[in-house]
């Protein structure tokens, strides 16, 4: 190259945006749809109207607290709630702008809530998630009347037998399990040119805030939906970027864990190393409530036992408006460079938080950024195959599909409806892996954790003392292309992705329009500080806003 462009994660890490230059294969991120047949020109919907989207709506930004505080005063109740947000998704999501963010809504909703209501009345409030519907990502288990499918065709029907452990958690917190929002088919770890959003069962989701433009990561629908107001939250899944992707495209907070604080029991995976789900929402403080509730020790996650010492049952109690104040905080400059008005909201952001107290730090360098994304692609080659069976196994004798090679035997036989746009050429690449014992697969799965973590984010960490390291999340939306595929322009999810580590991205401003996150990563466990030094932001800057549901971008 003759230009020295700064380099961005587009180099670096291991999703779509990455993979395409290190290794020529797909990413992680996508989203989804709602209602739509499969094959009904799921991917090129009639031409969108905002008309609906624009009128009044009595939740719109209401925030978990004043639902709460509503509930109490009698004003609301869980029913009522629950029914608002319904007619908003049918009257939004599948039509008018026709959002597809949404694949299926629960039939027993307002029966859980009207259980939720009579409960509160009784005895009270269970605590801060009582009454309040919640959407769940198309690939977190529940045992109900919805199903569980990754999206896809060869799911379609699949009720597991039991509830996600993040779900029974929310449940037993008291929230109401709306629906299941779109994602990108198998979280789109399927082929090396498809469109983030799209997945067979619900089509292509679009952006709330313009409607041409992708609303990002295998979250997408999540992102989407509650961006758009209809749920109080929702719950993604993140391998790399996948909640924080969406969360910054479509204007909202979004929260990757660290890696064991939530269980994947029942989750469909890409990898145990990697995977969490994570919370969405259009504030700090709704997405720690979130976070508080979905948390915990399970005994099906051996990971899970690393997060006992390190939880916290209330998250919502290290928020400070003050959170800036002597916080000490890397400017990621090499994440930089990839747009100049991503660069300018985040030169804003960082003279922001030098107003609120931080001490700011620029720059600072993840000097083993560029060598992790190699080593981590084959980690999940392997272990998608490895854990995919392993799930496909638990779902019974009657699954449609039973193992990674029957899914892809499955997409070959009803190509037209499963494959009308791009490939499955990642599931091809994992079948051909072998077992986790292969050596490949146990030099690649200490070489990623070595260079991201000890070598990576720690080493920085220790190096300029910092609480958190601060990054552009993402670009602003592109323009949704299923011709061509997903057009990246850069991010910095894959660091703390590789390592396994927590990930917070907070509306930072806008690009004609289009939203644009900042995200704020750290240490393993380091959730507290995080949401306090992101929730000072927050508090300082106040970003976020309704989406307009623009039929394409104001220019």
């Amino acid at each position: 190259m003759t230009t020295q462009r700064p380099k961005t994660d587009a180099a670096a890490g291991f999703n779509r945006r990455e993979l395409l230059e290190l290794a020529a294969v797909g990413g992680l991120v996508a989203a989804g749809a709602s209602g739509c047949a499969p094959g009904d020109d799921a991917g090129s919907p009639p031409e969108p109207t905002a008309a609906d989207a624009l009128a009044p709506f009595e939740l719109e930004e209401v925030t978990l607290a004043e639902l709460q505080e509503g509930m109490a005063s009698g004003r609301w109740t869980a029913q009522r709630i629950t029914e608002l947000y319904l007619q908003r998704i049918d009257r939004l999501d599948r039509q008018g702008p026709e959002l597809r963010s949404v694949i299926e809504t629960n039939p027993e909703a307002m029966d859980i809530a009207r259980q939720l209501d009579e409960e509160r009345a009784a005895q009270g409030p269970r605590g801060p998630l009582h009454g309040i519907p919640i959407l769940l990502k198309d690939n977190i288990a529940t045992a109900d009347r919805m199903t569980t499918t990754a999206g896809s065709l060869a799911l379609a029907g699949s009720i597991p037998a039991s509830d996600a452990f993040v779900a029974g958690q929310l449940r037993a917190a008291g929230a109401v399990l709306l629906g299941k929002a779109n994602l990108s088919e198998w979280a789109n770890f399927r082929s090396t040119r498809s469109s983030s959003g799209w997945s067979g069962r619900g089509g292509q989701c679009r952006n709330p805030f313009v409607l041409d433009r992708n609303p990002c990561g295998s979250s997408a629908g999540s992102g989407a939906s509650v961006s758009a107001n209809f749920a109080a939250a929702a719950i993604g899944t993140e391998t790399n970027g996948s909640v924080v992707c969406p969360s910054s495209t479509c204007g909202v907070v979004g929260i990757k864990p660290t890696v064991g604080l939530a269980s994947r029991a029942r989750i469909i995976p890409i990898s145990h190393t990697q995977d969490t789900a994570g919370p969405m929402a259009r504030t700090v403080a709704d997405a720690a409530a979130v976070l508080s509730g979905m948390i915990g020790v399970d005994p099906e996650d051996d990971v899970t036992a690393a997060s006992a010492g390190n939880t916290h049952t209330d998250y919502t109690q290290f928020l400070d408006a003050a959170g800036l104040q002597g916080a000490r905080i890397g400017v990621g400059r090499q994440y930089f460079g990839f747009h100049p008005e991503v660069d300018a909201l985040m030169e804003a952001a960082v003279k922001a938080m030098a107003s609120q107290g931080a001490e700011i730090v620029d720059p600072v360098e993840i000097a083993t950024r560029d060598q992790m994304g190699q080593h981590a692609f084959q980690v999940l080659l392997y272990e998608f195959k490895a854990d995919l069976n392993a799930y496909l196994a638990g779902l019974g004798p009657e699954a449609p599909v039973h193992t990674l090679a029957e899914l892809i035997e499955f997409n070959t036989q009803h190509a037209a409806t499963s494959m009308p746009y791009f490939g499955q050429e990642l599931l091809i690449q994992a079948e051909e892996k072998g077992p986790l014992t292969d050596k490949e697969y146990l030099e690649a799965l200490a070489n990623a954790g070595r260079l991201a973590r000890e070598e990576g984010i720690d080493k920085t960490m220790d190096e300029h003392r910092l609480d958190a390291i601060i990054a552009p999340t993402g670009g602003p939306a592109w323009v949704t292309d299923l011709v061509n595929g997903d057009h990246f322009s850069g991010g910095s999810s894959s660091a703390a992705a590789i390592a396994g580590y927590p990930n917070i991205t907070v509306p930072a401003g806008f690009v004609f329009g289009l939203p644009v996150g900042i995200s704020f990563f750290g240490r393993a466990w380091s959730e507290p500080t995080l949401l306090k030094i992101a929730y000072g932001f927050e508090q300082a800057t106040h970003h976020r806003r309704a989406p307009r549901f623009l039929p394409t971008a104001e220019l």
